[in-house]
């Protein structure tokens, strides 16, 4: 069989591909979606994109075969594993080219979870930290970081800086690490540890495993009444079958072509505050996809923390409730009604969470009509009528919102 005739039933999923030549295993990649990488390699620009080493591998390869996942993280992590596994020759790094990518876990009282090169790893006995676990090689190193970014909000843990106080209170009060100051040392570090056993099986890929265990742990606090900790687990259980890994989708094992990225749905989130002189205030996140009103995934943030009707402190306080969802899929821009102030606070933020979505904030005039739309230039060229139906829809909803909240308080 030719490379060209390349079966047709391969699914539009996640998952992981092999290049064969009869049963010598060629190459070995994942994909956000099997069909269209698959199909990519007939490309007639695939030397360009790829170099004249993949191009060699299409021409020797008569047989390709898939394995699908669950999300594209499960296949970052199927991908090193099966790469582990068969060393295919046409994975192997030019001499020019970066090492692979490593994530280990210390052997502390409190471990830590970090990536690191493999020239560094190689080096180990140098490290002042032993290590317990070490999973690998990963081909894409910006993926996996942005993979710990996603495991993290399920699973916090302590990184590399941890070994800094400030550092460790930062993280601890996003979430993203464990709060080991709120109970006993023991109990404290028995938790850590169990955390860090979760993190183990999903690295290890065994998926079904810690998904399997968590649900025994759930039963488990709910039949001694510890409901806070089986609520705990649950929304670790709804978020593992519903990441939302947008952030490595645009992390493939090469640069999209600009034909293959105008596939990718634009998706818009801006947000809202409405409050009547800071009494019943509410924020809101409404979302645009391609230019229509998601109606069905437009969010309310009762505001907790009252903040005197500060819409700056406000607004911080709705996205670092929203970026907690991890359930949610991420979006490609975030529109902030204000101007400065609200642009730097959403910047600040998604800056604490390792994210690097661009920021448009809409001013507005004294008849609250639109002034100025504030960021990247060619954003607000190609989207500008989506931005400003994006801020339409936030303010609309905010104050419908506000008004029910307003009504209810009264009754």
């Amino acid at each position: 069989m030719q490379l060209r005739d390349i079966p047709k039933d391969i699914p539009e999923t996640p998952g992981v591909y092999t290049f064969l030549d009869g049963q010598e295993i060629l190459y070995i990649g994942k994909a956000t979606n099997l069909k269209d990488r698959i199909k990519s390699y007939m490309s007639s620009d695939l030397e360009a994109m790829r170099g004249p080493k993949i191009v060699r591998m299409r021409e020797r390869a008569n047989k390709v075969m898939w394995q699908e996942t669950r999300s594209v993280l499960e296949a970052l992590i199927a991908e090193s594993h099966a790469i582990k596994k068969h060393q295919p020759p046409y994975n192997t790094r030019e001499k020019d080219n970066k090492s692979y990518a490593y994530v280990v876990i210390t052997d502390e009282l409190y471990p830590r979870v970090f990536t690191m090169r493999e020239r560094d790893l190689l080096k180990k006995q140098r490290l002042d930290i032993p290590l317990l676990y070490t999973f690998g090689p990963y081909p894409h190193s910006k993926t996996l970081r942005e993979a710990l970014r996603i495991v993290r909000k399920i699973f916090p843990f302590r990184d590399k800086r941890a070994v800094s106080k400030d550092h460790e209170r930062f993280y601890a009060s996003l979430g993203l690490s464990p709060e080991t100051h709120t109970t006993t040392a023991d109990t404290a570090r028995a938790a850590y540890l169990e955390t860090i056993e979760h993190i183990r099986l999903l690295f290890e890929g065994n998926t079904s495993g810690l998904v399997q265990k968590l649900t025994q742990d759930m039963h488990a606090h709910a039949e001694k009444r510890a409901f806070e900790e089986a609520e705990k687990i649950k929304r670790q259980l709804f978020a593992l079958e519903h990441i939302q890994d947008i952030a490595l989708m645009h992390e493939d094992d090469y640069t999209l072509s600009p034909k293959h990225a105008s596939k990718k749905s634009v998706r818009i989130e801006a947000y809202d505050v409405a409050h009547l002189q800071g009494s019943n205030p509410v924020g809101v996140m409404v979302v645009i996809v391609d230019g229509s009103i998601e109606n069905s995934q437009h969010r309310v943030f009762d505001i907790r923390n009252g903040h005197k009707g500060s819409d700056v402190h406000a607004l911080e306080e709705i996205l670092v409730r929203r970026l907690r969802h991890t359930e949610w899929a991420y979006p490609t821009y975030i529109v902030v009604d204000g101007g400065t102030a609200q642009k730097r606070t959403a910047e600040r933020v998604l800056k604490e969470y390792n994210l690097s979505i661009p920021v448009i904030s809409v001013v507005k005039d004294q008849r609250h009509k639109p002034r100025e739309i504030r960021g990247q230039a060619k954003v607000i060229e190609q989207y500008q009528k989506w931005i400003l139906l994006a801020n339409h829809e936030s303010h609309r909803f905010a104050l419908k919102q506000h008004t029910n909240k307003r009504k209810k308080s009264l009754a």
